[in-house]
């Protein structure tokens, strides 16, 4: 079974679609990063750091099980190799891992897409929504800025999931149930969107690209190379940070992160 937290009467489950060392020496991802800087991030989260001092990234999605159904957040790098590039070198095994976690893909309801980097995409459309019974949830911010994100997925991803009108567009938060909400966190890209998970006096945040390594837990002020407004990424990174939730994290070595 893959690693799990219980939120009041949900599960958070995280689902490793692969491991791959990041595709450029790890410096240049946050160029005003401090060998101190390093260090303090090594000791927190020392599985993303190869033998050679680089950065070896999971690739996590996670699927919220709770009374109201199977929300899975993010689709990964998809079923061939090249499907994550540049991200990723390796070909994703989500479909086991669902299986492991005792999860149908027609089980699944709600898919949130946290962005449109093809790292966080790559099983959402197979040739056709391969979650079939599926709502597919995206910002209206970044349908609208995909020609700047990646204009190819506007074929791939965006008119696949119109035509069997799957595809539904937010504007900000939004609750979906009880336990499941999601809200807007722009800057990595102009409409990321993480999901809060919410039960008695706990809460599980899956934070998409608002954290993508722990170097940003060392200092959120550390701007990331492929953030698209480095001002309101960090200003939505610090936001989440503050609320003293359990960060559910797509890239770091562990799937679970505290913040108090």
């Amino acid at each position: 079974m893959p690693p799990s937290r219980a939120v009041g009467t949900a599960t958070v489950i995280a689902l490793n679609d692969g491991t791959a060392p990041y595709f450029r020496p790890r410096h240049e991802a946050f160029p005003q990063a401090t060998a101190e800087h390093w260090r303090r991030a090594d000791e927190l989260d020392p599985d993303a750091r190869l033998d050679d001092g680089e950065w070896l990234l999971r690739f996590r999605c996670f699927a919220i099980r709770s009374d109201d159904g199977v929300t899975l957040v993010d689709a990964g790098i998809g079923p061939a190799s090249d499907s994550g590039a540049p991200w990723a070198s390796v070909p994703g095994q989500l479909p086991d891992e669902l299986a492991a976690a005792g999860i149908d893909p027609d089980e699944v309801d709600t898919v949130v897409l946290t962005h449109l980097h093809t790292d966080h995409v790559g099983w959402a459309v197979i040739g056709q929504a391969y979650f079939g019974n599926a709502a597919y949830l995206l910002q209206q911010a970044e349908v609208a800025a995909i020609d700047e994100l990646n204009p190819a997925l506007r074929q791939r991803l965006i008119e696949p999931l119109q035509a069997t009108d799957q595809l539904r567009l937010l504007d900000g938060d939004t609750r979906l149930d009880a336990a499941t909400r999601v809200v807007a966190t722009p800057g990595h890209t102009p409409g990321h969107q993480s999901v809060l998970v919410e039960g008695g006096d706990t809460t599980v945040a899956v934070t998409g690209d608002l954290l993508v390594h722990a170097i940003q837990l060392v200092d959120a002020d550390l701007e990331y190379l492929y953030e698209t407004d480095p001002v309101a990424a960090r200003a939505s990174r610090k936001a989440l940070f503050g609320t003293g939730a359990v960060l559910a994290t797509a890239h770091l070595g562990t799937p679970y992160v505290a913040t108090r």
